[in-house]
């Protein structure tokens, strides 16, 4: 069982994040938490917060950091729009382990670095009811 302690973020494919900020900012009334470059993953990520403290949900917008990045192609096949849905675990490892040993597909067998140096692991949408879903751990400090 993956036992998620809830939902981290959301994942949004954008062609550019400047051009998106305005809508998340002064439509959606969301705080920038800010931006970073996740290299390994040929991406650039920001974070949104929506909601009062406690009750935060968080928006990761994805733009590709180059034309042959993951997010690329998947805004060359399905557009910009929802990308995943990310959630929050301790002992990733051992979740991924039983996964695998349960028959999911997995798109990562072993934790990697991501956003804010946090571990992450993708389960392939093909045992997920097709939605990209993602498990993160927090970083080692």
């Amino acid at each position: 069982m993956i036992e998620a302690k809830g939902i981290h973020h959301i994942g949004i494919a954008v062609h550019s994040i400047e051009e998106q900020r305005p809508f998340y900012e002064t439509v959606l009334g969301a705080r920038f938490e800010g931006a970073e470059d996740v290299l390994e993953q040929q991406v650039r990520v920001a974070f949104f917060v929506l909601g009062p403290p406690g009750g935060e949900v968080r928006l990761e917008l994805l733009e590709p950091a180059s034309p042959d990045s993951p997010i690329a192609k998947h805004l060359a096949k399905r557009g910009p729009g929802l990308h995943h849905v990310a959630y929050a675990v301790t002992g990733l490892q051992q979740r991924l382990d039983w996964l695998k040993s349960n028959g999911f597909a997995l798109i990562d067998e072993r934790p990697r670095r991501g956003a804010h140096g946090q571990w992450i692991s993708f389960l392939h949408p093909r045992g997920t009811h097709s939605v990209l879903t993602e498990l993160c751990e927090p970083r080692d400090e």
